[in-house]
């Protein structure tokens, strides 16, 4: 579902690996948790849906931006996105969420259209993920506020988890990101297996291409196991939803394992039938 001019929510082509807001979900918790989700859904729209010039998107987010700052300083936003910021500024008001996790989400969607606007990529997993600590991590964060953690250690932890289900997403997307110019592979990487970084369009049909997945997946699955012991951290219901939540980045990174790390070519997806195994590893944990 995406939010419609008219404030409803109307269904959108977008495939999600990962609960939000599911029954797992403490219920007091749902409502804010899906207005953090629609701000950023609809922000992320912006940045790359449709066929608006790249002066048009940023002009929109800028917009954006002007509301989120209305929506936080307790005033009258535009009214452009109705199924957003009266819900968001609810959150706002019922939890004192952090301003600065909000405001680094769209710092995050205007550099996706600077970067795609220019054929840019990425020079190395370093600045990969900088991006993921404006684009993914401020997710979590906003999360770990509404269930009252908040030290060092549990922030450190969700930036891991976080930084690696974005990157899950990448490596799972080549084949859709790389024909629409979101170039994620570290140029260094790419590299390494002598694979032009300047040349995306070689990429798809280079023998190594899998070589390069199966190393950036071997990362990202690290990264994935370092964050995993917050689940412990997170209190009840909501602890469960995390575990399934790690579990479901696994579970990807198995898929696009049994694909040969030919996602150039084909597109990993969770069904039904992987829901028992999931169910219990994240028992196991």
């Amino acid at each position: 579902m995406t939010p419609a001019s008219d404030g409803r929510l109307r269904p959108v082509e977008h495939y999600e690996n990962f609960p939000v807001a599911s029954w797992l979900c403490p219920p007091r918790l749902r409502r804010p948790v899906a207005a953090i989700y629609w701000f950023a859904r609809t922000a992320d729209d912006i940045a790359d849906e449709g066929d608006a010039p790249a002066a048009q998107r940023l002009a929109d987010l800028e917009s954006y931006r002007s509301d989120l700052q209305a929506c936080l300083g307790g005033r009258s936003d535009s009214g452009r996105w109705p199924a957003v910021f009266p819900a968001l500024r609810s959150a706002v008001d019922a939890f004192a969420l952090p301003a600065q996790p909000l405001t680094r989400l769209l710092d995050a969607f205007e550099q996706d259209v600077h970067k795609t606007a220019a054929g840019a990529g990425y020079a190395d997993r370093n600045e990969l993920l900088a991006y993921c600590s404006r684009s993914a991590d401020p997710v979590g964060r906003l999360l770990l506020h509404l269930y009252g953690v908040d030290d060092a250690a549990a922030l450190a932890q969700s930036d891991a988890i976080c930084s690696a289900l974005q990157l899950v997403n990448f490596w799972q997307d080549l084949g859709v990101d790389v024909p629409r110019g979101r170039y994620y592979l570290p140029a260094e990487d790419c590299r390494r297996f002598g694979i032009d970084p300047d040349a995306p369009q070689t990429w798809a049909a280079h023998p190594r291409a899998p070589e390069l997945v199966q190393a950036l997946c071997a990362w990202t699955r690290d990264l994935m196991l370092a964050g995993a012991p917050l689940v412990h951290r997170v209190p009840g219901r909501a602890g469960w939803e995390l575990r399934l939540v790690v579990q479901g980045g696994l579970r990807v990174l198995r898929r696009i394992e049994r694909l040969h790390f030919r996602t150039f070519q084909q597109r990993p997806r969770l069904g039904p039938s992987d829901g028992p195994a999931m169910l219990w590893r994240a028992a196991r944990m």
